[in-house]
């Protein structure tokens, strides 16, 4: 009995020369959306440098771009991985616009929105340090998220320091395209009025600290690798996701720091679950000496 040829991809049947141009042109095709996220750090950058207390608007478009950056990111290693075009240049490039994009900008737009537009107040040697410790924090904010991306780069199969369950897949520290967008879904909440109350500097300096040290952290953070939209799912979901995207759509402000807060925090409950179950180590059983026999 004869077997019937197996159907080809489309690209398979195309010549050679014809498949080697495809493939040229697939290359460029993530690496459009990592440029996309260069330019969202760019435009994010020059309106955080046009931001001031009565033009607040230019923050919150920054905040904005830095959301859309986070999308961008997001899609052009999925497209890469999809297309089958994953190059050693594509994770370069992208490495270096998360970079712009997640560290030097938020970073800036961080000290320009929560400390540089702080009014000169009765005691001016005390807005100039608050402004200087603003400084510090963005600046290790940046540190934390370069080498956050070092450290993902260079590690094969990293283990977090609580391991969740098996055939999970999880982050190694919350990455930075998410620690930018707790940053920019807290100045979108309030969309871009900066802070101007000196009391309000060190819960920023704060929030700043702590973002740092999960980026940094061997704690787990939910990668959401392993949801495949490609599978059949009751339609009970598809009805859920549209309600969740109108409810996004319209409340924009509320559901996006809801959603970076809710992420930045699973960790911490993740971290603090596992620290609490984990059984403490059981003491090594005594030694005896056995007792000589009565003679």
């Amino acid at each position: 009995m004869k077997m019937p040829t197996p159907m080809r991809r489309w690209e398979d049947q195309l010549p050679p020369h014809e498949k080697r141009r495809l493939r040229k042109g697939m290359y460029i095709l993530p690496s459009l959306f990592t440029a996309a996220n260069i330019g969202a750090g760019y435009y994010a950058i020059t309106q955080t440098l046009q931001g001031t207390a009565s033009q607040f608007w230019h923050f919150d478009y920054a905040a904005l771009a830095i959301g859309i950056a986070v999308i961008a990111d997001g899609l052009d290693g999925r497209i890469a991985r999809m297309t089958n075009t994953t190059s050693d240049f594509g994770r370069e490039f992208d490495s270096l616009a998360d970079v712009i994009t997640f560290g030097v900008a938020p970073a800036v737009l961080a000290w320009v929105w929560g400390f540089h537009q702080l009014p000169p107040s009765a005691f001016p040697n005390v807005r100039d340090k608050i402004v200087q410790f603003g400084l510090i924090a963005t600046f290790i904010f940046l540190v934390a998220g370069a080498s956050r991306l070092a450290r993902f780069n260079i590690q094969v199969n990293p283990q977090p320091s609580n391991p969740g369950r098996p055939g999970a897949k999880y982050f190694v520290g919350m990455p930075i395209p998410a620690g930018a967008g707790v940053l920019a879904a807290t100045i979108h909440l309030v969309k871009g009025y900066p802070i101007l109350w000196w009391q309000l500097a060190p819960i920023w300096f704060a929030l700043l600290m702590i973002v740092a040290f999960l980026m940094i952290s061997t704690w787990r953070f939910y990668s959401f690798k392993d949801l495949n939209l490609r599978n059949r799912h009751p339609f009970q979901i598809f009805v859920l996701i549209c309600a969740f995207v109108y409810v996004l759509i319209f409340f924009h402000n509320y559901m996006l720091f809801a959603i970076a807060i809710t992420y930045m925090l699973s960790g911490i409950l993740m971290r603090l679950s596992y620290t609490f179950r984990r059984r403490p180590p059981q003491p090594p059983p005594a030694l005896y000496n056995e007792a000589p026999e009565p003679r």
